[in-house]
């Protein structure tokens, strides 16, 4: 934690390696990139920040990760966020070409209310770029998933970092990037190694799981405006 600083990016000022290169690949590919996340300097803060780029290679949204992580396990991690960074206070809709996007970071997906407020803002799919630990990725990582989509009845994405089993930080990662279903089902995941996954959404599904039963008014839910 302590080197993050050293390669926090100005996103707002231009200065962003990171969001240029995304930008360049979303532009070439004509695609939307929810672009997982990256120290982001800003009046004398530090931010854990993900940018979505649209197909024009523009930053649609950008979400500051609201829910700082703490862990002091004795003998295992001790670890806190929040002696580095500051935490975000705005939620993170962005309406793309494949529907209503919410956008969260790591330890945001343990919040429910989070995941309620996107659903109730028209969102089909919620992305959260993550790096569990091993020990709460053994406990949480599929458990939190499911659970988001299941009581949101709405498609969950996560993506993680690989694992590097030859890394001396005390922060091993989990990995297990995943595509969950409104049922809960994964439609596709990863392991803990380095790979690319494609799954596919269809907003059919969706629409169908939301009348056994419904959470609340499907029609409502969509014509609620973004703020």
């Amino acid at each position: 934690m302590e080197t993050l600083p050293s390669y926090a990016e100005d996103i707002d000022g231009g200065g962003s390696p990171s969001v240029s290169m995304l930008s360049e690949v979303a532009a070439a590919r004509k695609i939307n990139i929810v672009g997982g996340s990256i120290p982001e300097k800003s009046s004398g803060q530090l931010f854990n920040t993900c940018c979505v780029i649209g197909p024009d290679g523009e930053i649609k949204a950008k979400h500051r990760k609201l829910h700082l992580f703490g862990i002091d396990i004795p003998g295992d991690i001790t670890f806190s966020e929040s002696d580095t960074f500051t935490a975000g206070k705005e939620l993170t809709v962005v309406d793309t070409d494949v529907g209503w996007i919410g956008i969260g970071i790591c330890h945001d997906i343990r919040f429910p209310e989070l995941a309620m407020l996107y659903r109730s803002r028209g969102a089909h799919l919620i992305c959260y770029p993550s790096a569990f630990n091993m020990s709460t990725g053994q406990l949480l990582w599929d458990l939190m998933q499911k659970s988001r989509a299941v009581d949101n009845q709405l498609f969950v994405a996560t993506c993680s970092p690989a694992r590097d089993p030859n890394s001396h930080s005390e922060f091993m990662i989990w990995g297990h990037s995943s595509l969950i279903g409104p049922f809960g089902e994964v439609l596709a995941a990863a392991g803990h190694e380095e790979a690319t996954v494609i799954g596919e959404i269809d907003l059919r599904q969706e629409q169908s799981v939301q009348g056994e039963p419904p959470l609340g008014d499907a029609e409502q839910r969509r014509s609620v405006p973004v703020g």
